[in-house]
């Protein structure tokens, strides 16, 4: 018999928003140091949507379009304060890190820092 997969967490759970504002904040990462534009509110939402799907859970579009707005403050500190080499890194630790089997010190500390984000700022409806 093959064991069933474990359901994963609802996607309004605080992990799983956590998680989001993680891969949303990569994702802004390395469309900046690709592209040299930074996604609007709007693809960071959608970008959210998609990553659900991935995992058949959905958020309201409101809770996306916060959790897209909080990706972005972190994306924009972060290519604020390093260099574009260390930025590009730090973009590649964290879409590593994406997957769960890769072990990382710097995506653990970002991931610390999205949870800091979301407790300041944990948006309509989560207080």
């Amino acid at each position: 018999m093959i064991p069933s997969a474990a359901s994963p967490p609802p996607a309004d759970s605080r992990g799983s928003r956590v998680a989001l504002i993680f891969a949303l904040t990569a994702e802004r990462l390395s469309i900046w140091y690709e592209h040299g534009q930074w996604p609007t509110e709007a693809q960071g939402a959608t970008l959210a949507a998609d990553w659900l799907a991935r995992t058949r859970r959905t958020l309201p579009l409101v809770e996306r379009r916060h959790l897209s707005d909080l990706s972005d403050q972190l994306a924009r500190q972060i290519a604020g304060t390093l260099s574009r080499e260390a930025g590009l890194y730090t973009t590649h630790e964290m879409m590593e890190a994406l997957d769960p089997n890769y072990e990382s010190e710097l995506a653990q500390s970002l991931m610390a820092e999205c949870q800091r984000l979301l407790d300041a700022d944990p948006g309509p409806g989560q207080a």
